[in-house]
C-alpha cells in the first residue's frame, strides 16, 4: 500500500529537515509547499506591488495561500496515485481543521483511505522562544516578515491538532526541541513504515 505522509508545523520546528531525512532514506517523493509556490508567489507578489519575499501577511494569504496548496496537492496525489511513496510538507493549519479536507482531496484522484496508508507527523516546539530563535538563525528574507511582526505571527505557533478521521496511531506529534534531527528522523521513519506502533516515544509526543 502506498504511503501519504504529511509533516506539518509552524516555521521554525524543523519540519523540512525531517522530511528530507526520511525522503532520503527511503526514495520517497517529496512536495515541499515553500518550494513549489515559490516562483508563482514571487511573480503574484510583485505585480500586486507587494514584497515578493513576504510569506505571512494577509496580502500573500489572499493572492498565494489556496494556489499554494492546489499545486502541492495536485503535485502529491499524482504521485500517490502511480503508487509512490510520497511525503509532503506545509503548515496544513486551516486544513488540519477539517474533518472532511483530507477524503475530499482523496477523493478528486479517485484514490480513498481505504487504498492509501495515509500518516501525519505534527513537528513543533516546547515554546516559543525555540521557534523566534531557530528562525532567526536561518537568516532567510522569507523569515523578515515574520521576524519584523512577531507578536502577530507568534499567535499561529504550537504544536498543530489534527482533525481529520484517521486511526489515532496514523497520527505522531513531536517535540523536536531538543533531539537530534538525526534520531528524530529515525523515530519518524520507524512510525510511517511499520516498523513501531506507538504514537510516542522519548521527544515524540
Amino acid at each position: 500500500m502506498t504511503n501519504l505522509v504529511f509533516v506539518v508545523g509552524s516555521a521554525g520546528a524543523g519540519k523540512t529537515t525531517l522530511a528530507k531525512r526520511v525522503a532520503a532514506a527511503r526514495r520517497a517523493a517529496l512536495f515541499d509547499m515553500d518550494t513549489l509556490l515559490r516562483p508563482a508567489a514571487e511573480a503574484l507578489m510583485t505585480q500586486a506591488g507587494f514584497d515578493p519575499a513576504d510569506r505571512d501577511s494577509e496580502d500573500y494569504k489572499s493572492l498565494c495561500r489556496d494556489l499554494g496548496y492546489r499545486i502541492t496537492m495536485d503535485a502529491a496525489l499524482e504521485n500517490v496515485a502511480l503508487g509512490t511513496d510520497t511525503i509532503v510538507i506545509g503548515p496544513f493549519s486551516r486544513e488540519l481543521n477539517d474533518p472532511g479536507w483530507l477524503r475530499s482531496e482523496l477523493d478528486r484522484t479517485g484514490l480513498s483511505l481505504e487504498a492509501v496508508r495515509v500518516k501525519v507527523v505534527s513537528v513543533y516546539l516546547s515554546d516559543e522562544s525555540r521557534y523566534k530563535a531557530r528562525i532567526a538563525g536561518r537568516g532567510g528574507a522569507l523569515d523578515q516578515w515574520k521576524l519584523e511582526h512577531w507578536e502577530r505571527f507568534s499567535l499561529g505557533l504550537g504544536r498543530k491538532t489534527v482533525a481529520w478521521r484517521l486511526p489515532s496511531n496514523a497520527v505522531l506529534y513531536v517535540d523536536n526541541s531538543t533531539a537530534a534531527p538525526e534520531c528524530v528522523a529515525d523515530s519518524i521513519e520507524r512510525f510511517i513504515y511499520g516498523e513501531s506502533s506507538e504514537s510516542s516515544v522519548e521527544g515524540v509526543h
